[in-house]
């Protein structure tokens, strides 16, 4: 574990050393929707495209609530770990297995047996209301499976291991792959056989993830006694997650009611939004990666008193970011078609489609900003904060903007797609400021 100790050495490698394997982890995660969007978008109709596109929204949504969740064990764990206290950090563990067993069988119910009114609710095309009921129903069984995949990742990510992650999503793509292969491209069973074949590849990556577990040399003991829902733990995991998977669930929703608004304008406009958030998921990879591998870095430090130290990875996560946010503008503003052709061969979703990346092109010089911030300030533990921004961003800016640009712009998907550039603009400002608010008191406190 003398790797993991993000508490000395060079800053720059380190982050980079421990953000690459979280980055390709991260790239074959997306992998997932992408292939299903794929391989369904070249054997299966429209409908089944807009199917996968908004039942996914969904899932993901909720899927997005557990991850965030899940940051409460990661900066908890790793805070442990920076203050050299191992056995607190395996009772955190221990505790966060049992709050999220809990949190899949919820899940579960709800997706399962709420479907019918999940797609209601979004709006889906007439034609694709069953296939989105259907993918929604299927993903929705395997939420246990889904849940442990995710709090797994989250464990060795506050460990400081990034590659354990990385070799078991590795393994679940390479399954989902086959899987898609089979199921919709051999069987014909179009959205449904993708939402099957990315449950069986998450529980066979769950398996695998146990199984590395066993044979890993871990900076402490972790027995069956310390499955104990310890109080101070679980408060500690609730204070620092919840906030954050609040956030989350709420800018979720905000982005549920963009779909919706489009579903409005018909099937292909539809399917269009479903191809470019597959894209988005791709150009946006690289400020995401900072932003979980900050939360690790930034908590260690934290916990070992060093703040400057975080502060300093705080601007080197931005400045490699932006470099990296520059050429997916360019690329995805100005040939947005190559991208979004990859995932349809409809001359009009594909339009549409790259009609709406036009707006996300301008949130890729943004979210550099962002997305590290929220990485810093997740570490710091200040997640009350983050969740704040989150839903300013959601509710006061993305939303209103979309439903404006809706009824003035003649349908013309950038102008709903502005909202979400217009929202990350004002978190930005909101960051900015805080981080001086939070420099001032510090200072103060050091008096």
């Amino acid at each position: 574990m003398k790797n993991n100790d993000f508490t000395e050495g060079a800053i720059l490698p380190k982050l980079l050393r421990f953000m690459l394997p979280v980055l390709f982890a991260m790239f074959l995660q997306a992998m997932y929707g992408a292939v299903d969007l794929l391989i369904v978008g070249q054997f299966s109709t429209t409908a089944d495209v807009s199917g996968v596109s908004t039942g996914s929204q969904i899932v993901l949504t909720l899927t997005n609530l557990i991850v965030s969740f899940s940051m409460g064990v990661t900066v908890v764990v790793g805070q442990r770990i920076g203050q050299k206290r191992p056995e607190d950090a395996a009772q955190t563990i221990g505790t966060g297995l049992l709050i999220f067993a809990a949190t899949g069988v919820v899940f579960t119910a709800i997706t399962v047996v709420g479907a019918p009114g999940l797609a209601a609710v979004m709006q889906a095309p007439e034609e694709a209301l069953d296939v989105t009921v259907d993918y929604i129903r299927i993903c929705g069984a395997g939420f246990l499976i889904i849940t442990a995949y995710n709090l797994l990742g989250s464990i060795f990510r506050g460990l400081g291991d990034s590659k354990t992650p990385l070799i078991a999503v590795g393994i679940a793509c390479a399954c989902n792959i086959a899987g898609d292969l089979l199921f919709v491209a051999g069987f014909g069973m179009g959205a449904s056989g993708a939402a099957l074949a990315t449950v069986i590849a998450q529980l066979v990556s769950v398996l695998i993830s146990f199984f590395i577990i066993r044979r890993t040399k871990l900076p402490f003991e972790f027995h069956r006694s310390h499955l104990k829902i310890k109080r101070p733990n679980a408060l500690m995991i609730l204070r620092v997650g919840a906030p954050i998977a609040l956030q989350d669930l709420l800018v979720g929703i905000s982005f549920l009611v963009m779909q919706a608004i489009v579903n409005s304008l018909g099937v292909t406009a539809s399917a269009g939004i479903g191809v470019a958030e597959k894209v988005c998921a791709f150009i946006m990879l690289v400020p995401a990666a900072f932003m979980q591998s900050m939360s690790a870095f930034v908590a260690q430090n934290i916990g070992a008193g060093y703040d400057d130290r975080a502060k300093n990875a705080l601007k080197s996560g931005i400045a490699v970011s932006f470099a990296f946010g520059v050429v997916m503008f360019l690329l995805t503003f100005f040939r947005g078609d190559l991208l979004a052709g990859i995932f349809s061969n409809e001359a009009g979703t594909v339009a549409d489609a790259w009609d709406y990346l036009k707006a996300y092109a301008i949130d890729c010089l943004l979210t550099c900003f962002l997305f590290c911030f929220i990485g810093y300030y997740n570490g710091l533990g200040k997640t009350k904060f983050v969740m704040a921004q989150g839903i300013c961003g959601a509710f006061l800016v993305r939303i209103p903007v979309a439903f404006i640009m809706q009824n003035i712009g003649g349908g013309s998907l950038f102008l709903i797609g502005l909202a979400t550039p217009c929202s990350t603009v004002v978190q930005i400002i909101m960051c900015f400021a805080a981080y001086a608010y939070f420099r001032k008191d510090s200072l103060k406190s050091a008096e």
